[in-house]
């Protein structure tokens, strides 16, 4: 089975999708309550997948001093695992370590596949909820045949980048990561990489304005939708609609 890391900063305001208050309706606040809940419903994907659950989360003192609380890192990551999960007696929680994105994400592809002997390991950053439990056992198959497989999002993101073996993380995901893991996959002999369908990630406000406008036709076709996202996006009264020079926008009803 593939290991699904959940790469996870505790959801605080300024912390959690910083661009998004700037460049949407939302404030810092809710922009943390946003990410919290695209992170539940990722959780619940993985958890209902064959995939094993790892949230890999950001330490205290790995955070901006500005972004250090009483509360502990993992006791709020914690909180949203019990929140979105029924059971977590096969979740696993641990630190991520390293400076930057790339060395974080390097560190757990590497000790999991090396030092733990997984078979696969794949890291997710949470800021995509469509991420499905068929999605993730797709993905696993399509490793069995793939040294590397990723999951593009909007703008040369990537919302799952799962490995069979270690490439040079470095600089991994730099902007644009799905080009950066691509072109470093290619670096090593023999390995070949696949693609997934893309999904909408979010990180500024025309990039949410996807993910609702998704969500708002979803629910008027009575189909599946991520629920926490979803109930938030409901809750604050999101909708795409036109700016002033007929542009679609994101605001509130």
């Amino acid at each position: 089975m593939t290991v699904v890391a959940l790469m996870l900063d505790p959801p605080r305001a300024g912390l959690s999708l910083p661009d998004l208050a700037a460049t949407s309706p939302l404030n810092d606040e809710e922009a943390a309550e946003l990410a919290a809940a695209m992170a539940k419903d990722v959780m619940r994907a993985v958890d209902r997948s064959g995939g094993d659950l790892l949230v890999n989360f950001r330490p205290d003192d790995l955070l901006p001093e500005a972004h250090q609380t009483d509360t502990s890192a993992e006791a709020e990551v914690r909180a949203l695992a019990a929140d979105a999960l029924d059971d977590l007696g096969e979740v696993r929680f641990e630190p991520q370590v390293g400076s930057t994105p790339s060395a974080r994400a390097g560190n757990t592809v590497t000790h999991l596949l090396r030092e733990e002997g997984a078979g696969s390991v794949a890291i997710v950053p949470g800021n995509t909820p469509f991420v499905t439990r068929t999605g993730i056992d797709q993905a696993a198959m399509q490793l069995r045949n793939n040294q590397v497989v990723l999951g593009p999002g909007q703008s040369g993101a990537v919302y799952y980048a799962g490995f069979k073996d270690t490439i040079d993380f470095s600089e991994a995901l730099e902007t644009p990561p799905l080009w950066h893991l691509t072109d470093l996959a290619r670096d090593e002999e023999e390995y070949t990489t696949e693609f997934l369908p893309m999904q909408p990630t979010v990180r500024t406000g025309e990039e949410l304005g996807t993910v609702v406008a998704q969500i708002r036709a979803r629910v008027a076709a009575q189909r599946i939708v991520p629920e926490f996202t979803a109930t938030r996006i409901q809750e604050w009264g999101l909708i795409v609609d036109e700016d002033d020079d007929g542009a679609p926008t994101l605001v509130r009803e």
